[in-house]
């Protein structure tokens, strides 16, 4: 039986399962991702779109072009972002790790976009930080 993972938005509307090993948890404090979440960074975890399967609610997931290039996926009920996904990097998404029920069986990898961090935010772990690296050097699924 293969490992999976289930999680869902706010309103629950969304339901998703994800089969297979999560890949670690990215962390990015970059502007974009601050605004996009409501908070000091987001937490994704790149995932291969053939490891989700939506159980209910694709049909509310809307999509906002934030950026030449890259997609944010929400509930358009609840507003819960959903994921991202770029078209350099086809057949990955990056799903938000706040979405998944526990236990989540994965860890957090890498702090992304340091440099651009919330000046309120402090950085208490010894994770490798990255100041100006983007997604397409670092964010890729688990093969």
């Amino acid at each position: 039986m293969p490992l999976s993972h289930h999680g869902n938005c706010l309103c629950e509307g969304v339901r998703f399962s994800i089969t297979g090993p999560l890949a670690p948890i990215e962390v990015c404090h970059c502007a974009q991702c601050r605004r996009a979440q409501g908070g000091p960074f987001a937490t994704n975890i790149p995932v291969a779109t053939s490891a989700i399967t939506f159980l209910a609610g694709e049909h509310l997931l809307q999509s906002h072009a934030s950026s030449p290039g890259k997609e944010r996926v929400f509930c358009r009920v609840c507003g819960s972002p959903v994921f991202s996904r770029r078209a350099s990097l086809p057949g990955v998404v990056r799903i938000r790790a706040g979405l998944l029920h526990e236990p989540v069986a994965t860890q957090l990898a890498f702090h992304a976009f340091t440099a651009s961090k919330a000046g309120w935010w402090h950085i208490s772990d010894d994770l490798p930080q990255h100041a100006d690296t983007g997604p397409a050097q670092v964010w890729r699924a688990m093969p």
